[in-house]
């Protein structure tokens, strides 16, 4: 295994009635507060005259940037930016999911940058500083609450990167399953997948891992397993909520990646998905993710691949490893595309292989995509055909 470094100093207030703190945490940055949020749903559910009621008990001054996309638009983080710089703002407080908290961790960032906060994610210029952020979250799926980056869209160069920075992970969290409540059954399979993807992502490791790291990453893909199609069925069923939502944020803070050496494989690939295609992130990972597996099965992956179908979907430990990889492949797509319901191919979005060349050299960086298996544009571009 490799050396590491490990340090999440978020800090997380979990469980219901924990806005209570919020005021107290926010006035330890500063009095003036930047409060971010899309598209409106948080008015619908209360949530936000909470929040506005704590930071006014603290006798904070409170400054507002509604309307964060779903894929977030670097419009929007300029559009930040410049509030932050008009109104001298101390802290920001993002309200939301992780479009939102995304979004705000690069207005933090871009706060620091003299110029377009694209310059950020396109490399042009480093990160060096973020503005100090508090998250209320709203929808278990990206872990932006713990983790120290983001992914931002550009619509006018079809592009869509993540980048991160020590600065940009957010101080306190608060947590409440309960929040997720009014979250749809689209949403709460989309974000289900985002974790399992997550954690995928890390499992599948080209220079191997840590015996308990393999078993916590094994325990909270079943947990996401488990407690998904309980809250679809059971929207207002606690102990699912909470669930995912510990698992969101565990499945990406850095705990489990402490032995990652390789690129993320699926990731890339969805990235440029959304950047043309404007689609669900989650969606997009569902679709792509069984047939990068069935893609990259030999008789050297096959080993591991085989360990996830018996450990995680309990696949007969008696099968030969190639059948039972094949067989764990299958009971994701069942878990991905029956249990939870979503649309299993591109064909089905709307989506054609015009773009798929193109795409193909952008996810390998114009050279080689090095994840658990080196993929090159051929190899990517198959992988898309094969969604179709």
């Amino acid at each position: 295994m490799q050396n590491f470094v490990y340090d999440i100093p978020t800090k997380v207030y979990f469980g219901p009635d924990q806005l209570s703190h919020l005021g107290e945490e926010l006035k330890k940055f500063g009095n003036r507060v930047l409060l971010t949020y899309g598209g409106g749903s948080i008015k619908k559910t209360g949530l936000y005259d909470r929040v506005v009621a704590e930071v006014e008990r603290a006798g904070l001054t409170l400054f507002e940037l509604p309307g964060i996309e779903p894929n977030p638009r670097i419009t929007s983080v300029n559009k930040g930016v410049a509030l932050c710089r008009e109104h001298e703002i101390d802290v920001l407080l993002a309200v939301g999911g992780g479009s939102t908290i995304d979004a705000t961790k690069f207005i933090g960032a871009g706060y620091y940058h003299d110029g377009d906060a694209w310059d950020l994610l396109s490399d042009k210029a480093p990160i060096t500083n973020c503005l100090p952020i508090v998250t209320v979250l709203t929808l278990s799926a990206t872990g932006s609450e713990m983790d120290a980056g983001g992914v931002i869209s550009n619509l006018e160069t079809r592009d869509k990167i993540g980048r991160g920075h020590p600065s940009m992970r957010p101080k306190v969290s608060f947590l409440d399953p309960t929040a997720t409540y009014t979250v749809g059954p689209y949403q709460t399979a989309c974000g289900a997948a985002d974790i399992l993807s997550h954690l995928m992502e890390t499992y599948f490791n080209a220079e191997g891992s840590l015996y308990m790291l393999d078993r916590m990453m094994e325990g909270l893909m079943e947990t996401v397993i488990h407690a998904a199609p309980v809250a679809l069925a059971e929207p207002e069923n606690y102990e699912a909520r909470a669930n995912l939502m510990w698992a969101s944020s565990w499945a990406i803070n850095g705990f489990t990646r402490t032995c990652q050496t390789c690129e993320w494989s699926c990731h890339p690939m969805e990235h440029e998905l959304s950047a043309f295609y404007d689609i669900t992130h989650g969606l997009g990972l569902a679709i792509l993710t069984p047939r990068w597996m069935e893609h990259v099965l030999d008789e050297e992956s096959a080993p591991r691949l085989a360990r996830f179908a018996k450990s995680v979907f309990g696949v007969d430990a008696a099968l030969p490893d190639r059948e039972a990889a094949r067989e764990g492949i299958a009971r994701l797509s069942s878990f991905l595309f029956d249990t939870l319901g979503l649309k299993s191919t591109f064909t089905a979005l709307g989506i054609d292989d015009t773009h798929f060349e193109e795409m193909a050299k952008k996810a390998c960086g114009g050279g080689v995509l090095r994840g658990y298996r080196p993929l090159r544009p051929a190899d990517v571009e198959a992988i898309f055909r094969a969604c179709l």
